[in-house]
């Protein structure tokens, strides 16, 4: 990922915790699921709860504070909305850039290594599974090392971006620190509690036209783009059976594989804490951990 590990200034790294031990109590779920998945080749949709043991706030886990994203009409349709939103979308993407894989990424890139994946699928945009070696990725929501020009459409990098955003606003990221940043959310969006510190922040606008900047991931209320969702259709077309990893699949971005993969008669795997949208459509839901559960998976899955 562009610019992790190379200093704006006062955000420690986030290490990834290594996979628990597996919990006793997950191990007969586990144990069929093997066997369910044993031979097959198999697509694989993760969402935020496999990033949380990097550090990495989940969206809607048992013990996630509710949030209230901005939405893409709002983004552009004010530019006090932009204002908040850069200015707290630095201040989280300083924070989570610093962000490791973990076992269970790593657990995703064995899959794939092995032959034992279709493809993956991630409503992530925090680009950890490519960090850990997965190749064939759908970043479905798109990716926050990156940034787009609404206007001229030209890609920059984040890193390139925060260092101007370092130049236009000095003293931030520390005054940022100093005001205390309560939590940054999956997307990189902080929340803070300075209403003066926000009101204070200069946006930047695209070097080449002068037009507004977004980050290159997909908002509230707004399409995931028609290429990324056919080649996840032709993912779970060409499995055997459908996993998902870490996701309440609220949105329907997510949800539609399930039902797709459930309606062409395909096992569907669930393995999330909480209780997802899709539990009615899962042969087996296993509520626990997903690092621990994925490494578990990874190590004992025969080849296909």
């Amino acid at each position: 990922m562009a610019g992790r590990g190379t200093g704006l200034t006062g955000f420690a790294r986030l290490p990834a915790k290594p996979a628990a031990a597996v919990d006793s109590s997950a191990l007969p779920a586990l144990e069929s699921i093997r066997l369910l998945l044993a031979g097959k080749r198999i697509a694989l949709l993760t969402g935020a709860g496999l990033s949380t043991d990097s550090g990495i706030p989940d969206y809607r886990g048992p013990e996630s504070a509710p949030r209230s994203p901005m939405t893409y009409q709002e983004f552009v349709g004010d530019p006090a909305n932009r204002q908040r939103y850069w200015a707290r979308n630095h201040i989280g993407w300083s924070h989570l850039r610093h962000a490791d894989p973990n076992d269970g990424h790593r657990a995703v890139a064995a899959l794939e290594e092995r032959g034992l994946l279709t493809g993956l699928i991630t409503q992530n945009v925090d680009r950890l599974h490519e960090d850990a070696g997965s190749v064939n990725v759908v970043d479905l929501h798109g990716r926050y090392d990156q940034v787009v020009c609404l206007a001229c459409q030209r890609r920059y990098t984040r890193q390139m971006l925060g260092v101007v955003l370092e130049e236009l606003n000095p003293g931030f990221l520390q005054a940022a620190l100093d005001a205390g940043m309560v939590e940054a959310a999956p997307d990189a969006d902080a929340t803070v509690d300075d209403e003066e510190l926000i009101r204070s922040f200069v946006v930047a606008v695209c070097p080449a036209c002068g037009g507004t900047l977004k980050p290159d991931f997909v908002f509230f209320g707004e399409n995931v783009p028609k290429d990324r969702v056919e080649r996840s259709y032709a993912m779970v077309d060409e499995a055997a059976a459908l996993v998902v990893a870490g996701s309440s699949l609220t949105v329907m971005s997510g949800l539609r594989f399930v039902r797709h993969a459930a309606k062409n008669g395909k096992p569907v795997v669930i393995i999330n804490r909480g209780a997802t949208r899709g539990d009615d459509f899962a042969t087996i839901k296993l509520a626990a951990g997903v690092s621990e559960s994925l490494a578990w998976l990874a190590r004992r899955l025969p080849a296909p």
